[in-house]
């Protein structure tokens, strides 16, 4: 068959149901090929969007998301949401399109070696060089994207080599079991753990794995120790149980962030370094105080993060074994710590997280805006954050019940992300609510691919907070100038006009009453819809005079 031929049938093998993507000239044979195949194709604006497309629908199916782009500017404009998806742990396939072999020694026309740029933001990246190797790249691609922790892999397919005839045919991918934790570094953990009077458990972005989430919280109703979690862990212990202490890393002086100053002992699970510095929670006694890290892989190397016992392996597996080591241990003096000492902590943030509900104040303060959408969004519907002072916000004051149920971009922190990531979040799971909150200037940075959920009669809700600022930004310059701030506004367009003129719906917010059902009528729209909102954001200082200085970084 036709080596383009082949390289689909390879995709179908693994699985694969639609890519995210923009193609070109040099692509032209795998898109023909495409016609022929049941994998659904969402032609996209940019891609970039489509990057974030496949980063979202990735994240949340835990299958590689899949993009497609063609050779330099196509492959250029892959790059931010490829990196955002690598540092953010969503397995991603991305393939773009090459030159004909015949030219890449040379300096040609769109020339470039996109795979050496892909290196650093990827966990693999290959170029095809010869079409009886489709087979093998395919496979190991889809395999290192997803093993953990999931990243972004790259297939380069020149044009030429997309032509040949080959014979040959799909290798079948085979579920591969990953290592179990170390008896004995359960053992230390179980004693340390006995041998604590004041432990906490902070809970990363591999917790939300649902394996991982059931197993974690277990180990907190068997122990009584209660569960904080960052800002991309977010429902890995759901937000109605008594043991979740909610989300850390916005003000240094948080109380979940004090937290942190007194306890004897930390259990991190599945917490990566790149979502919130160590440095910002390890700040006191660090001779006395203890770090049990769980994770897939070993712990980064940093002075502010140094574990006394690494247990390494299958995040959800190590946390059953822990949990039973624990019962043979302690069998009939469960739980070991009272959860209860950990009341006033939570009930001060629940009561902190409802200050504002009843505000009718425009524009309209932040609080109140995510008290509203908590009510309107179910268990399982799905909210995606984009970055900028709204993010800090929604970190904050937006709680889950299920894990990988709000997506933020924390790891590598990309403006951007939300309303394209929506697209990939929809396809996913058509029967959940999906609603993404962008900043007016995140938004307008993929603004064009609101055509393509209006082409595609996709119902996601995008909701702008409009403050005509850099408002993060300015915020954190504010915080470490005195109040100083560079010049950072610009002007917006009429967002009503703008979805009108996309042929969507679309509403601007003028009082607090119609939050919520502007966006009961925004989900019960055929297509997208999209609505913007007025923004409070001097209660950013505000919050900063109370919690202390912003201490994640943007």
């Amino acid at each position: 068959m036709k080596a383009s031929d082949l390289f689909v049938r390879c995709l179908e093998q693994e699985g694969v149901e639609r890519i995210f993507g923009v193609p070109g000239e040099e692509n032209a044979d795998v898109m023909i090929s495409l016609n022929d195949s049941k994998i659904d194709f969402v032609l996209c604006r940019h891609e970039q969007a489509a990057a974030f497309a496949a980063d979202a629908y990735g994240r949340l199916t835990g299958k590689a998301g899949v993009c497609l782009a063609t050779l330099g500017p196509g492959a250029t404009n892959l790059v931010t949401g490829l990196a955002d998806a690598n540092m953010d742990r969503a397995p991603v396939v991305a393939i773009i399109g090459q030159g004909s072999t015949k030219r890449l020694h040379k300096e040609s026309h769109q020339n470039m070696d996109s795979v050496a740029m892909m290196r650093p933001i990827s966990k693999w990246s290959q170029s095809i060089l010869s079409a009886d190797n489709i087979t093998e790249v395919v496979r190991k691609a889809f395999k290192v994207a997803v093993a953990e922790k999931p990243g972004v892999t790259v297939i380069e397919l020149p044009e030429d080599l997309a032509k040949l005839d080959v014979k040959d045919k799909p290798l079948a991918p085979v579920k591969v079991r990953r290592p179990a934790a170390d008896h004995k570094a359960i053992a230390q953990a179980v004693e340390l753990i006995g041998h604590a009077s004041n432990p906490i458990i902070l809970a990363g972005n591999g917790a939300i794995r649902k394996r991982a989430a059931a197993q974690l919280s277990r180990l907190a109703q068997k122990t009584g120790i209660g569960v904080v979690n960052t800002f991309m862990g977010k429902g890995a212990v759901s937000m109605n149980d008594e043991h979740c202490l909610y989300t850390m890393g916005l003000g240094s002086g948080d109380y979940n962030n004090l937290a942190f100053d007194d306890a004897d002992l930390v259990i991190s699970c599945g917490y990566d370094l790149v979502e919130y510095s160590p440095s910002a929670w390890n700040r006191k006694n660090q001779d006395a105080k203890k770090i049990i890290h769980i994770d897939f892989w070993e712990a980064e190397v940093d002075k502010d993060y140094q574990p006394d016992v690494e247990v390494v392996g299958d995040l959800a597996d190590a946390l059953w074994q822990l949990n039973e080591a624990i019962n043979v241990k302690f069998e009939g003096k469960l739980p070991l710590f009272n959860v209860k000492n950990r009341s006033d902590l939570r009930q001060t943030l629940t009561d902190d997280f409802a200050a504002e509900k009843d505000d009718t104040a425009v524009p309209v303060k932040p609080q109140k805006i995510l008290w509203d959408v908590r009510q309107v969004l179910g268990d399982n519907d799905i909210l995606l954050s984009d970055v900028g002072a709204h993010k800090m916000w929604i970190s904050r004051y937006f709680q889950c019940v299920e894990p990988n149920t709000c997506l933020i971009s924390n790891g590598f922190c990309t403006m951007g992300f939300a309303m394209p990531g929506s697209i990939g979040a929809k396809i996913a799971f058509p029967e959940r609510r999906v609603l993404s909150i962008s900043g007016d200037a995140g938004f307008m940075m993929n603004v064009q691919d609101l055509e393509t959920a209006v082409r595609r009669k996709l119902n996601i809700v995008a909701m702008v907070w409009e403050d005509g600022e850099y408002g993060l930004i300015k915020w954190k310059q504010q915080n470490g100038f005195d109040g100083n701030h560079s010049d950072l506004a610009f002007t917006n367009p009429d967002f009503e006009a703008l979805a009108s003129s996309f042929g969507m719906w679309g509403k601007k917010v003028s009082s607090t009453d119609q939050i919520v059902p502007f966006l009961e009528e925004a989900f019960a729209q055929e297509g997208p819809a999209l609505i913007s909102v007025p923004v409070d954001y001097s209660e950013n200082m505000k919050l900063s005079d109370r919690l202390g200085q912003v201490s994640v970084p943007i």
